[in-house]
């Protein structure tokens, strides 16, 4: 047997221990009792140690170099080579006893911040928060990093990216998304939520939710939907993708974008090579790929007026309310844009403005300019300085996301380079006419085959740039969804 064969059965073994571990995470979110947390926790830590202590073991280390010195098959076991040299390189300079106590924390963590978040109480959240913090530090010390902490922490989810250049684009942009967003909402002010008005119950948007989710081609036989208090995309194996979102009886878009978002991501997952799994080729590339995946779906197909026109009328025999909805002041309404406090509900015109709030906070608390008890008082003051107004809680305000309570601190700059992404992709697809014309009808499969050619297929086997060059001939330029924006929202 080939060295490279035997290192792919070891990294075939850590991914059947991360994706047990996944669906015990999985669990946590949807069904698990309140007492049983603790036992959990440590359920989580021991799988965790497990995979961390197989990938970092000498064994492997002999195997990965014995692979390097075959001669690769193709292009792909060469970049499968790179990348698990990559990630072991990564892996060695984490004692176990760290990668335990992380995974321990952020069970913990993640629990504490369900229960601040219902009470509106970030105090509660905050002891778990400066635990989830002081380890991001200490793993960016010991990964090391060229300028700032956050380097380390934003290279693990988006390969390549500096926080410095991130934060170039960022200011850049900053003008002009501000100024988008401004335009946007004095042009919807006078837009009023009434056409929408009345009850939709949650069994009907199930009913909506599932029946467009498998119009896209999210595959039921290998997926399912559950109801979370934060939406999200998990995949426990590969014929196993989970999405969640939540449910608002006075609105049924909030749950049905939020399906569409998480089928975006799930669409993704469904498309890697199946027989790669574990391997990097048969893994996600990076998350401003995966969320150029879900943005895309959500905002230009689900936002478009083509989308509605096959869809209002199904919706209608749903919920008998829109009946009476005429299409313009239906679309009116969808694309109503307005300064808003929640992130996963925020419009395209205004989203990207919560996402350079996080970034700058995220920035400052790992940099140590901002301390944690802190954080309530400087996310009110970012927010006024962007939206013109103060959050009312702590709920609405610095305890919304799940995201740090998951040790995901680097996490939220990739919202916004998946826009971007999703943007240059999108206009990509559009050059070939028989995309347009499907998406007039419905038929959202010549769609989802073009991206499966130029993105799925390849899983991480190529840079998030290589990716975005060869589907749209450049990398990622911020011109495709600022032209969108101004577009949609200004014209």
């Amino acid at each position: 047997m080939s060295a490279y064969r035997s290192l792919f059965e070891v990294a075939a073994e850590i991914a059947l221990i991360n994706s047990t571990g996944s669906v015990l995470g999985w669990d946590q979110e949807t069904y698990l009792p309140e007492r049983a947390l603790d036992f959990r926790a440590r359920q989580l830590s021991y799988l965790t140690g497990k995979a961390h202590g197989l990938l970092s073991s000498k064994r492997t280390l002999k195997l990965l170099e014995q692979a390097e010195a075959e001669v690769p098959a193709d292009a792909t076991q060469a970049a499968n080579v790179r990348e698990l040299r990559r990630a072991l390189d990564r892996a060695t300079k984490l004692p176990q006893k760290l990668v335990r106590e992380e995974s321990e924390v952020c069970t913990h963590a993640k629990a504490a911040w369900v229960e601040a978040r219902k009470a509106s109480d970030f105090a509660r959240f905050a002891p778990h928060l400066e635990k989830v913090l002081s380890i991001a530090r200490r793993k960016a010390e010991l990964f090391g990093y060229e300028d700032e902490p956050y380097d380390a922490l934003l290279g693990l989810y988006e390969r390549g990216a500096k926080t410095r250049e991130v934060a170039a684009l960022f200011e850049t942009l900053k003008l002009q998304l501000a100024e988008i967003a401004r335009e946007a909402v004095a042009k919807s002010c006078w837009v009023k939520a009434e056409a929408r008005r009345g009850r939709y119950p949650i069994k009907q948007q199930q009913i909506l939710n599932r029946e467009i989710a498998e119009s896209l081609g999210f595959d039921f036989k290998a997926g399912r939907i559950d109801t979370t208090p934060h939406p999200f995309c998990t995949t426990l194996g590969p014929c196993d993708v989970r999405l969640t979102t939540r449910y608002d009886e006075t609105n049924f878009l909030s749950s049905l974008f939020g399906v569409m978002h998480e089928a975006g991501h799930g669409l993704y997952e469904q498309g890697l090579p199946k027989a790669d799994f574990g391997l990097p080729s048969g893994s996600a590339d990076s998350l401003g790929i995966h969320e150029s995946q879900s943005r895309l779906w959500e905002n230009h197909v689900g936002r478009s007026p083509g989308f509605w026109h096959t869809w209002l009328p199904r919706a209608a025999e749903l919920f008998p309310q829109l009946r009476r909805v005429k299409f313009d002041v239906f679309m009116r309404e969808v694309l109503r844009s307005e300064f808003s406090f929640i992130r996963v509900e925020a419009d395209e015109a205004t989203y990207d403005l919560h996402i350079l709030l996080r970034f700058g906070i995220e920035r400052r608390l790992m940099k140590g300019e901002l301390a944690v008890n802190d954080v309530p008082k400087a996310w009110n003051e970012a927010y006024r300085d962007l939206f013109g107004m103060t959050p009312p809680d702590d709920r609405r305000g610095c305890l919304q996301d799940i995201h740090w309570s998951m040790g995901g601190l680097g996490y939220f700059a990739t919202y916004t380079l998946g826009n971007l992404n999703a943007a240059q992709l999108f206009a990509a697809a559009k050059r070939e006419k028989k995309i347009t014309v499907a998406l007039e009808k419905r038929d959202y499969a010549p769609l989802l085959a073009w991206l499966r050619k130029a993105v799925h297929s390849h899983g991480g086997a190529l840079t998030p740039q290589e990716i975005i060059t060869q589907a749209t001939g450049k990398p990622t330029d911020a011109k495709w969804h600022i032209r969108h924006l101004r577009a949609r929202y200004l014209s």
